[in-house]
């Protein structure tokens, strides 16, 4: 299958390729949650979740391999340090009680992933302390066993967590295609910043395209 894709088509084998969904958490998407304890406009993550559900939907038909992203920490934050947490407001911090649980910490209802995109049986959820998909997690061993060469990747937020897993990614010799329309940030210049970074110099770090492309080639 050939993508039409940013810079230059991205050949994509079904059997071979895992759609990787980046953090679509309730704390960083609903009101209340982390992202807006921060001073951020939620609304902008939201807008995304139709499209991004719209190629679950159609990769799940296929039968394909999908990896959910939570970034999450241990309730004793033994794997969050210092420099991590003493970010953001001095009020409210990882760890600390918030109206949908303890921020960003596992198993609160916060740090699940949202309705619209919840995992489903046969799903593999990745927990994850940093911010790329692959420090201190499991993803590469799993991705290993099932022989998958290359990662389309949706999400938030595009130039942090996005981005440093598809840097992740391509330093472990995966190929990357980021759907533009299944990504966003808090911030819409940092969003096209890390697209033209993602793409520049015959794809340094992966391809971009519209969901849209995907899709049309996936029911072809």
């Amino acid at each position: 299958m050939q993508i039409k894709a940013t810079p230059f088509p991205f050949n994509l084998e079904p059997a071979r390729t895992a759609l990787v969904i980046i953090d679509m958490q309730r704390d960083f998407i609903e009101p209340g949650g982390f992202g807006e304890t921060l001073g951020n406009d939620v609304s902008l993550l939201q807008a995304i979740i139709p499209a991004t559900q719209k190629v679950l939907h159609a990769w799940r038909r296929q039968g394909g391999l999908v990896i959910h992203t939570r970034e999450s920490h241990r309730p004793d934050l033994a794997d969050c340090p210092p420099a991590k947490r003493n970010r953001g407001t001095p009020a409210l911090r990882i760890g600390d009680q918030g109206p949908m649980g303890r921020i960003l910490i596992a198993g609160e209802p916060g740090n699940q992933i949202i309705e619209a995109l919840a995992p489903i049986e046969g799903e593999v959820v990745i927990d994850k302390p940093g911010k790329g998909a692959f420090y201190a997690t499991a993803l590469h061993g799993e991705l290993q066993r099932r022989a998958i060469r290359s990662l389309v990747f949706m999400g938030v937020t595009t130039e942090v967590c996005v981005q440093t897993s598809m840097r992740e990614a391509n330093d472990r010799g995966y190929d990357c295609l980021l759907l533009e329309d299944c990504t966003e940030s808090y911030f819409p210049g940092f969003k096209s910043a890390a697209l033209e970074m993602i793409r520049a110099q015959g794809a340094i770090v992966g391809w971009t395209a519209p969901s849209a492309i995907l899709l049309a080639a996936m029911e072809g």
